[in-house]
């Protein structure tokens, strides 16, 4: 098939430009790239602790990030470096904060469990499963009285749907009609154990929809278009007052549940098998496909690659926060003293 024609038929599959496809094409490298780095980082003892990684879930950040509006709101779990990252957020600031210094988004305080960056509209990394779904319905309700337009997209494990706090929170956001986009990012394990061999339905997010008087939309979560073309049309129902989505995209995280975790308990083949569809590799052969010159993207590919090594630079020559700022931010005031 000859360039004219295959941008054709790009122009057939109909709403997604190529300036948008490059865009999320970028991203995903982007994600990508910087959590490899930061588990070399975590290898050489520059991370502390541990980290959770969402290598091979890149698609469903990139495709968020690129449908948000500037001041809508992100929540996300312990897995949360690519959701922080595609609201704009600095990679200087997330490797900085995963190794403790200065330069990190909360200045080394926080670190990979707790990222957050009001500026770029991401509202935390929260450690507790299911803790953040009830704060999302509480941020949309703000939206919602304020009349801003602004929608809260809140993002979730498959085993959060277990929780107690997802029913309440899908209860409430369903008789309000908030404006928040729940997202189950169901990568068939909840931690170590399948989410399919606890759970009673099929479908652990969109297979409870009905309760609360939502349709189930299920999307392959490793096609960043298909993602894309849900996230937006939550968004618009969202902002246009039809109240709150609950998507499940089906993915898988290429790694352990952390670092601490060799994922011996994954059957013979399965990682194989999910790797043949990583959604980065998926997304640069359509683009060849659709007529986009493979240089095009090797450039995208060098200049993440660049970015990440200026971040690992600046982030490794940044100091590790001073002790006298150990009490700061630990209350409202911005101190460490009990307001009654």
């Amino acid at each position: 098939m000859d360039t004219t024609a295959k941008r054709k038929k790009a122009g057939a599959a109909g709403d997604i430009g190529e300036e948008t496809r490059l865009r999320l094409y970028r991203l995903q490298v982007e994600l990508r790239y910087c959590e490899k780095r930061a588990y070399d980082l975590f290898l050489q003892n520059l991370i502390k602790g541990t980290t959770h990684l969402s290598l091979g879930q890149e698609a469903i950040a990139a495709a968020f990030g690129v449908a948000m509006r500037a001041d809508d709101w992100t929540f996300c779990t312990y897995r949360g470096h690519a959701h922080t990252l595609a609201r704009g957020a600095s990679m200087t600031g997330v490797l900085g904060e995963l190794m403790g210094r200065q330069c990190g988004l909360l200045g080394g305080k926080g670190g990979s469990m707790h990222l957050t960056s009001v500026e770029h509209g991401a509202m935390g990394s929260y450690a507790i499963v299911g803790a953040h779904l009830p704060v999302a319905a509480g941020a949309a309700w703000s939206a919602q009285y304020r009349g801003t337009g602004q929608v809260a997209v809140c993002f979730f494990g498959d085993g959060t749907t277990n929780i107690g706090a997802f029913h309440e929170a899908l209860n409430f956001a369903a008789v309000w009609k908030l404006p928040v986009v729940y997202v189950c990012e169901n990568n068939l394990y909840m931690e170590y154990t399948p989410i399919s061999s606890v759970t009673a339905v099929e479908y652990p997010a969109a297979g409870r929809a009905a309760a609360y008087g939502l349709e189930p939309i299920i999307v392959d979560g490793n096609d960043v278009d298909e993602v894309y073309r849900v996230a937006q049309a939550a968004l618009a129902r969202a902002r246009a007052g039809g109240g709150p989505s609950l998507i499940e995209a089906k993915t898988y995280r290429q790694s352990g549940h952390s670092r601490a975790d060799p994922a011996k308990y994954r059957p013979e083949g399965e990682l194989e098998a999910w790797l043949a569809r990583d959604p980065i590799a998926i997304y640069r052969k359509r683009l060849i496909d659709l007529g986009v010159a493979a240089r095009v993207l090797d450039e995208i590919e060098a200049e993440a690659l660049r970015k990440v090594d200026e971040a690992t630079a600046v982030a490794r020559a940044s100091p590790p926060p001073a002790v006298d700022k150990i009490e700061k931010n630990v209350w409202a005031n911005g101190g460490a003293a009990w307001r009654n």
